[in-house]
């Protein structure tokens, strides 16, 4: 930061952050650095109107320089930097990377946001749990006759996936194990225990692969999954428990085998690689119908659709029985949008719309893997987090700071990694973030923090497992990484079977069945108890944060929400360290292992080993 302004502290900007809009925000610059200048003047560029204002700062009595302007009255973000000026003319401007002739780079980023309909709090204050559904539980044998695809089922739940290329060199993904949606709900009592409050399901739509990304019809469940009143006993079984469901859209592109497209000419219907009289046709760009047309990443069995067709949109979202509202209506509780960087502004925009007038508690999140705030994304500026879109997105930001962490790296950069985002994000955004160790396009965390030497060939790494030494480095790294992902803001999310001890590579090895009665119990119970302290402390659930240390591999922060505060040390590094906090009251507690502390002259004073933490009260 500068030393003349440091836009994370109060004494030189507040709010903190980012600002709804109107509100009144004050900048002061402290004079270090800024002697010999009699004027400042803040240059602040609005990005979405495209306009600049240049306005006066007034000095102070201290030598300092201070404004308090408002904030745009519409959604916005406000670049800004400070230019100082000479009796001469001369002048020089300050901004994030320090002095210089002009302010073109490195502004401060300020994000005004719309506060029209408060963000769902039930998300971020609850644990997820994301299901790959056809490996998480099955009851039976799905029955194979009239379903779209050539499927193979595994028989043997513990079989080895299919993962090599079919002759045209694409993996199709048609190998099936049989997970179910009765499959889930028969484990709610078991993600109960684990104090899940919100299922996040990978695709459960009709499709011809088991990842169910190339959908094939969104009106209808996958018959390998079950029935539209399965999923409705799902979601209404689930809140017994306490528990919502939250459904994954893929609204960028089809399946090329799919009631719209009907390449293989499955359905009775007539889809657009049949004909362009059919009434799906607007709905993809062809280039020479009917065998050149644009598709996701140039994967040929993901047709991409034109999210502006009137038809396609009435049909997903804006129809008064769109896909959008229909699965609402049948008991979800929201939705994340697949691939959110291909989805145009506006066509997220009615979701959100769409989702408010048919459940306004319901959520919108957001696939996106950078900082969501001011990603570019085809050349454009998107406005995920302004208001009018998605709620809050998936926190890959906070996975690779929490990974580089512990696996080594300094605590001050996982600091600094998540204060850009926290200063970044409007508040409800960054306390409802999907915070995650690992997902269905990772590969699993327990694989990744045991380190195995680097292994090429992919038969190789579809059988490999952690040699005992590897499995026990990793198991120490992931009881620190679970208990990092609990105590920060934001929904702490479980990819199914990593609480089980779940390993694999990339995908498709990190989608493996659910190991039922070969749980990694030493990882379970700990979950469990992570689970149990963070359903029970409401300053895990919505508590602000605070950091206290963050060096080299020490981060301590705490939590508080009203009169109550837990404090989260830990120490990724290789070396046992001692740490002194300063902390009320004469005695702390451990909460994961009952462990007491005395605290002498409001100093608490800690010895942590190597790759250990602790959850303090």
């Amino acid at each position: 930061m500068s030393p003349c302004f440091d836009s994370r502290d109060p004494r030189c900007k507040t709010p903190y952050g980012a600002v709804p809009t109107s509100t009144p925000v004050t900048l002061t610059l402290r004079p270090d650095g800024a002697e010999g200048f009699p004027r400042c003047e803040l240059l602040a560029y609005h990005e979405f109107a495209a306009s600049e204002e240049v306005l006066p700062l007034s000095p102070t009595a201290e030598g300092a320089f201070t404004i308090t302007f408002s904030a745009p009255a519409q959604p916005e973000l406000v670049w800004y930097a400070f230019r100082f000026s000479r009796a001469d003319g001369s002048s020089s401007c300050l901004t994030r990377s320090g002095w210089g002739k002009n302010a073109d780079d490195h502004r401060w980023q300020l994000t005004v946001y719309s506060e029209r309909q408060p963000t769902p709090d039930w998300f971020g204050r609850g644990i997820t749990y994301q299901i790959f559904p056809d490996r998480f539980c099955r009851l039976s044998l799905p029955a194979t006759d009239g379903v779209v695809g050539n499927r193979v089922v595994h028989k043997d739940w513990s079989e080895p996936m299919d993962y090599l290329p079919d002759p045209d060199g694409e993996v199709r993904s048609r190998d099936f194990y049989g997970g179910s949606l009765l499959g889930i709900s028969s484990k709610l009592p078991y993600l109960q225990s684990l104090g899940v409050s919100t299922l996040y399901l990978c695709p459960i739509f009709e499709s011809a692969s088991n990842h169910r990304y190339n959908t094939a019809d969104y009106r209808k469940i996958d018959p390998f999954l079950g029935t539209e009143e399965d999923f409705a006993h799902l979601c209404s079984e689930g809140r017994k428990y306490g528990i919502r469901v939250v459904l994954d859209g893929v609204f960028n592109h089809t399946g090329s085998n799919s009631v719209y497209f009907n390449q293989e000419g499955f359905y009775p219907s007539v889809g657009a690689a049949q004909s362009l009289d059919s009434p799906y046709a607007g709905w993809y760009r062809f280039s020479h119908w009917p065998d050149q047309y644009d598709a996701w990443w140039g994967i040929r069995t993901l047709p991409a659709v034109q999210e502006d067709n009137p038809d396609y949109r009435a049909y997903m979202v804006t129809g008064k029985d769109s896909v959008i509202r229909r699965w609402l209506r049948l008991g979800a509780s929201g939705w994340r949008l697949d691939v959110a960087d291909e989805l145009p502004d506006a066509f997220i925009r009615d979701i959100r719309l769409a989702m408010e007038e048919t459940d306004p508690d319901a959520i919108l999140l957001g696939e996106v893997w950078e900082d969501g705030s001011n990603k570019i994304a085809y050349s454009q500026r998107r406005r995920y987090l302004l208001g009018d879109e998605t709620h809050a997105l998936m926190n890959y930001p906070f996975r690779n700071a929490a990974l580089a962490y512990l696996l080594g790296g300094p605590a001050e950069a996982f600091y600094e990694a998540m204060e850009s985002i926290r200063e970044n994000y409007p508040a409800p955004a960054f306390y409802s973030a999907m915070n995650f160790l690992g997902t269905h396009d990772t590969p699993r965390i327990l694989t990744l923090l045991g380190q195995p030497a680097p292994i090429s060939d992919r038969a190789e790494r579809r059988a490999y497992r952690l040699s005992e030494e590897e499995l026990r480095r990793g198991v120490r790294r992931l009881r620190l990484a679970a208990l990092l992902l609990y105590a920060f803001p934001g929904s702490p999310t479980i990819f199914y079977g990593d609480e089980a001890g779940m390993q694999g590579f990339e995908d498709p090895f990190n989608r493996g069945t659910f190991p039922w009665g070969h749980e990694n119990r030493e990882l379970l119970e700990l979950y469990r108890l992570l689970g149990r302290i963070r359903t029970q402390r409401p300053s895990l659930q919505k508590g602000a944060i605070r950091y206290h240390i963050a060096q080299d591999g020490l981060l301590a922060f705490s939590r508080q929400a009203g009169d109550e505060t837990t404090w989260a040390v830990f120490n990724s590094g290789p070396q046992e360290r001692s740490l002194a906090l300063p902390y009320p009251g004469d005695l702390a507690t451990d909460l994961l292992t009952g462990q007491q502390f005395a605290v002498l002259d409001g100093e608490l004073e800690l010895t942590l080993p190597s790759l250990d933490g602790l959850l303090i009260v």
